[in-house]
């Protein structure tokens, strides 16, 4: 489903692509559906979410310089069901981590999509060794919560 939208700044960096309420019904995959999004040849795979009684769909750094648009831009945006299995890739060295830690493995599967993603990008954006398993160590702590 096509639609055309303004890129919307919500503060700091942070953007969201909004989406008319009557393009989320006719999904009919209630009000936060998972969906595939393009933005000319660029696509990604996100979720739509409500936001202040507005439907939004994410759009970070890096889905913004991929689609090559900015914050206050309008752009023609298309939205598709998502219906493909969403498993996250999980780094080697995090995966050791919770093969040692079972309890904290299981509750790792027992997350969403978005909360396992959350801490593999977590693990992944460290620019150090030190760092990253600083991180894996915290990853596991919540867990382990």
């Amino acid at each position: 489903m096509r639609f055309t939208t303004t890129v919307l700044a919500s503060g700091g960096t942070t953007t969201g692509i909004p989406v008319p309420a009557e393009i989320v019904e006719a999904l009919g995959a209630g009000k936060k559906p998972p969906v595939t999004v393009a933005i000319g040849d660029y696509r990604y795979r996100s979720s739509i979410a409500s936001r202040g009684g507005q439907y939004l769909i994410s759009l970070s750094a890096e889905h913004r310089t991929g689609a090559g648009v900015a914050a206050g831009e309008e752009i023609e945006v298309d939205v598709e069901l998502d219906t493909e299995p969403r498993e996250v890739a999980i780094p080697a060295d995090l995966a050791a981590a919770l093969d040692a830690a079972p309890a904290a493995a299981v509750a790792f599967r027992a997350l969403s999509y978005s909360r396992q993603l959350q801490h593999v990008l977590s693990v992944d954006s460290a620019r150090t060794e030190e760092t990253r398993r600083r991180r894996i160590e915290k990853v596991l702590e919540t867990l382990n919560g």
